[in-house]
């Protein structure tokens, strides 16, 4: 039998999880059967992807009728919902948190994307989430934007485990690296144990082609970078993470129980049909790393994905083509500013929806 290229990621030292929650995918042991037979080893949730669940289906309709009966806003509504499906994720996870001791099994629930640029609210409600769901193998989302930093070494340092999304740039990375760290200086210094304490970087990729091939194509593409600047980017990336663990801090915080926070890879699915569909997982295997992949792209690489480690090949290459890139004139460090703002309203707008589409289901559903 040929193995699961996706079990196989896992034992190369990259963990698959998988972007994408909806009740029924815990209700029927969809989710049970990912984990036994595919490998999987966590899961991500967004405001996109609960709009497509609570709004998309009827799965949700009696449990946002009994609230709204009550007098319940659509916010109020949408967290209740959330918190018991991310709940009883992370109690399917359970097994696989033990099982690696604490390093998988864990789900992320992220904070109000319209609280991005504010720093107290992000933490309020950070704490507050975190106590809700009540579960070790919980993560919080926290964006990575500049208010988010001081945000994310606040929850790091009061034992809230984090998922520092929407990150774009090296730049921007290397101060959530700091922000993490400093957060774990601080438990440490409190006499707080750092081992439960788990957080990953999500550094998105494909978006970055997605801006960047359309300038190529009118230059005419002359180095051949086409598809591959985001690659890059994200190596760039993996190459600080790297330098990062091996720094004189990170061996103190690591002796006394620190687990180092891995670089994620999200937005891996193919949005240009001229590339595979699994164009961004292949080049971005590597160890200490997660890789959260949709539906559709898990599915992909269970089919035909080719798991080997390539991610050094990458580190090698990445400084001659952003060289290149910036030889021909593209700024990458303002296109990745460019994608964090369009990130945060993005998720801002499908948030918006999803609670304009729970207000609609409610008015619908009242008194029946």
């Amino acid at each position: 039998m040929t193995p699961n290229p996706l079990v196989r990621l896992g034992e190369l030292g990259q963990s698959p999880w998988y972007d994408y929650i909806t009740r029924d995918l815990v209700t029927s042991g969809e989710l049970a059967r990912l984990i036994t037979e595919d490998g999987l080893r966590g899961m991500t949730s967004n405001p996109s992807i609960f709009e497509k669940a609570v709004a998309g289906s009827r799965l949700y309709d009696a449990d946002i009728r009994q609230p709204a009966d009550r007098g319940r806003g659509a916010q109020e509504i949408f967290e209740a919902l959330a918190v018991a499906d991310v709940q009883a994720a992370c109690d399917v996870f359970g097994p696989v948190y033990e099982s690696t001791g604490g390093s998988d099994g864990l789900v992320s629930l992220e904070v109000s994307p319209t609280l991005a640029n504010d720093t107290a609210a992000s933490i309020h409600e950070a704490e507050r989430l975190w106590r809700s769901l009540d579960r070790p193998n919980a993560m919080i989302k926290i964006p990575g934007t500049a208010a988010g930093l001081p945000a994310i070494t606040h929850c790091i340092a009061a034992g809230i485990s984090v998922n520092v999304t929407l990150l774009f740039s090296v730049e921007r990375y290397a101060e959530v690296i700091e922000a993490f760290l400093n957060g774990l200086d601080r438990r440490l210094e409190a006499g707080l144990p750092l081992r439960p304490v788990n957080s990953v970087a999500s550094f998105f990729v494909s978006r970055v082609d997605a801006k960047v091939d359309p300038l190529l194509d009118r230059l005419g593409d002359p180095n051949g970078l086409r598809g591959r600047i985001a690659i890059a980017n994200a190596c760039a990336a993996y190459r600080l993470f790297e330098w990062s663990i091996g720094t004189p801090r990170w061996d103190r915080l690591a002796k006394a129980g620190a687990r180092p926070q891995r670089p994620l890879w999200a937005s891996t699915s193919t949005k240009d049909p001229r590339y595979t569909d699994v164009h961004y997982v292949e080049a971005l295997v590597a160890p200490r790393t997660v890789n959260t992949l949709p539906p559709e792209t898990f599915t992909a690489y269970r089919d035909h994905g080719r798991p080997a480690v390539r991610i050094q090949e990458g580190v090698a290459a990445a400084p001659g083509q952003l060289k290149a890139l910036a030889d021909l004139g593209i700024d990458l460090a303002a296109i990745t500013w460019e994608l964090e703002v369009e990130g945060v309203a993005k998720f801002a707008a499908s948030y918006a929806s999803l609670l304009a589409g729970i207000e609609v289901k409610a008015g619908a559903l009242v008194g029946r």
